[in-house]
């Protein structure tokens, strides 16, 4: 440990919430435009707060310390907690409790992160990541993440939710770490530790809605919503007032200072509507944050099923001005095609054309780019080439397209082993950035399922509406019992990996593959992306199994030839030095174009 104390806290002052202010006094601060009087229960005691125009509630409040318990007292008696709460006492709807966060001690404070070019993303979730479900637990595996070739951990949302298991989309206190998986301590304990081992820690925020219990701001902020607009879980959020656009800010600043995460993940950005704001809420935080920590590697990454560019353009030499990456869906779903052959719900937009499609995502990023949708009957997406390779975030698997599911499946259930080898290879070698579901690297077999921990009518609908969602499935058409209770806590239970599967004879084989193939990636492919440029990507062949893609990086050139179909094909000459072929070249493959069935090949060039 090094510098003094102050150098090894990190404290991030928010408008919102409690905020120690000097020993012994804490400032009280909540935006309650809705209530003409509030008030505060302190440790038991009722103290009244003053309400400025704007309808902001503060109390400075002398003999309050780190540890103290404190709930808002609405004027019709209902007590609330803190909505910017850094620790509850219990669970959502009890009372908040004040901390300290200068109280712990950063052991990597001068940590400033890892390139995106050397990013390989292990998301994870940690209430199943373990037996225990802990951050102290999870901690224990990082040093063989690291000595696998992962370079960053993607936390699923940590977010308090109402009850103790869920997968934290539905969170409604967001600045609390959820305490089934420990102390806001141990989650900072648990960055620290990833740091010691070189890895970067991303979080997922989920901005585009609060879960459907445990969320009070509307009995006191109800301007914090649209209720004449709506989202698929609720009223819309009103971004374009400044309170309500303060809270989600700041939030996210809060997360990279006081937990020195190095990015974070934004679910589901095409449901922030922030259409009246200039910039936009999305435009805002990235600049806040690029702001406020220029000497960091600071990654944000975006879900966003529109297909969209504009917040992930680069700068004139090439450096990430807003977002960094984004999720490319399209990948993932042209190849689960391939891969499965199912073609329900949007894999329809995949049916027709795969192999151009996937030809297309290689070399640009997005396979739909202003192409009509069949699965949502309109245009989708917008031109995508002339981003670098590093912008495009690409999985096999991921929580999502696992656990949503009728039944939890991986693809090591659904896929031909031999092609799910050759797509492993492709994700792990190819210029996107790369993301592994916790417990592929060892081709685990155990699903993830979508499981919650709610009661009463909220469960019953909760399960009913899983059931109903797939209905339309022919596989599940007069079967909709066999789906799993989302919250039955065996299903929770049996969504953790099975690390046993790492000793036998077919896991220590894929954690093999995987460990070689990342080492392969660090040491040649990570070299070339740090020139990515503009356009970088040409399809050269992409039809019946076979797909040719070359990449351009300054003098060097990336080619891939993959052949997935059972029969030999002949693919453009692959020129250079063979990095990776499988099988050998000299066995069955030819670097110079020939391709026997279920092969792929790599090679890097150099010009003049």
């Amino acid at each position: 440990m090094t510098g003094s104390a102050e150098d090894q806290a990190r404290v991030f002052a928010r408008s919102w919430g409690a905020e120690i202010t000097r020993p012994g006094e804490v400032r009280f601060r909540i935006w309650a435009p809705g209530q003409d009087e509030l008030a505060i229960l302190i440790d038991g005691v009722s103290r009244a707060m003053r309400r400025d125009p704007e309808g902001w509630f503060e109390l400075h409040a002398e003999g309050v310390s780190a540890g103290s318990a404190y709930q808002y007292l609405l004027a019709d008696g209902m007590a609330v907690p803190d909505p910017a709460s850094r620790l509850q006492g219990g669970d959502v709807h009890g009372p908040s409790v004040v901390v300290d966060p200068a109280r712990y001690r950063w052991r990597n404070n001068g940590w400033t992160g890892r390139p995106w070019e050397e990013a390989v993303i292990y998301e994870l979730h940690l209430g199943t990541f373990t037996e225990e479900g802990t951050f102290r637990a999870a901690s224990e595996r990082l040093a063989s993440l690291a000595e696998l070739g992962i370079t960053a951990i993607e936390l699923m949302p940590v977010a308090q939710f109402s009850g103790n298991r869920g997968w934290g989309y539905d969170g409604v206190l967001l600045y609390a770490p959820h305490p089934a998986y420990g102390t806001p301590d141990d989650m900072k304990a648990f960055i620290d530790a990833a740091h010691d081992h070189g890895l970067m820690v991303l979080l997922d925020v989920v901005y585009n809605h609060f879960g459907p219990d445990g969320n009070y701001l509307n009995a006191y902020a109800p301007d914090f919503f649209h209720p004449e607009r709506h989202t698929p879980w609720g009223a819309a959020i009103a971004y374009e007032r400044q309170p309500v656009r303060d809270f989600f800010i700041e939030n996210a600043l809060y997360w990279l200072e006081e937990f020195q995460l190095d990015g974070l993940r934004f679910d589901a950005i095409d449901n922030i509507v922030d259409e009246s704001s200039d910039p936009e809420l999305m435009v805002e935080i990235a600049r806040r944050i690029r702001s406020r920590f220029p000497d960091r590697h600071i990654h944000l990454t975006t879900e966003d099923n529109r297909n969209i560019t504009r917040l992930h353009e680069r700068g004139a030499d090439g450096e990430v001005v807003l977002h960094t990456g984004e999720w490319n869906d399209d990948m993932h779903n042209v190849l689960h095609v391939i891969a499965t052959g199912e073609v329900d719900g949007y894999y329809a937009d995949f049916a027709d054309d795969v192999w151009a499609k996937l030809g297309r995502a290689l070399a640009e990023g997005f396979a739909y780019q202003g192409d009509v949708s069949p699965h949502v009957g309109k245009a989708r997406g917008t031109p995508s080439a002339h981003l670098p390779p590093t912008a495009f975030i690409d999985f096999l698997q991921n929580h999502d397209q696992t656990g949503n599911r009728a039944l939890g499946e991986r693809l090591t259930r659904l896929a031909d082993p031999r092609t799910l080898e050759l797509m492993s290879a492709m994700l792990l070698l190819s210029p996107h950035i790369p993301l592994l579901f916790m417990g592929e690297e060892h081709g685990d077999e155990q699903p993830f399922f979508f499981f919650t921990d709610f009661q009463g009518d909220l469960a019953r609908a909760v399960r009913d509406g899983r059931r109903r969602e797939f209905a339309s499935f022919a596989s599940f058409a007069g079967s909709e019992e066999e789906i799993p209770d989302p919250n039955d806590p065996q299903t929770f239970m049996s969504s953790r990996p099975d690390w046993s599967t790492g000793s036998t004879d077919t896991g220590r084989r894929f954690l093999a593959r995987t460990r070689q193939l990342l080492s392969l990636r660090h040491e040649r492919i990570v070299p070339l992306l740090r020139q990515a440029a503009p356009a970088a990507g040409k399809v050269l062949m992409a039809e019946d199994g076979a797909v040719a893609v070359d990449w351009r990086f300054g003098s060097a050139t990336l080619s891939l030839r993959v052949n997935l179909s059972d029969q030999e094909r002949t693919l453009p000459a692959a020129p250079g030095e063979v990095i990776w072929a499988d099988p050998p070249v000299g066995s069955d493959t030819d670097a110079r174009g020939r391709s026997s069935r279920a092969s792929i090949l790599l090679t890097v060039s150099e010009t003049s």
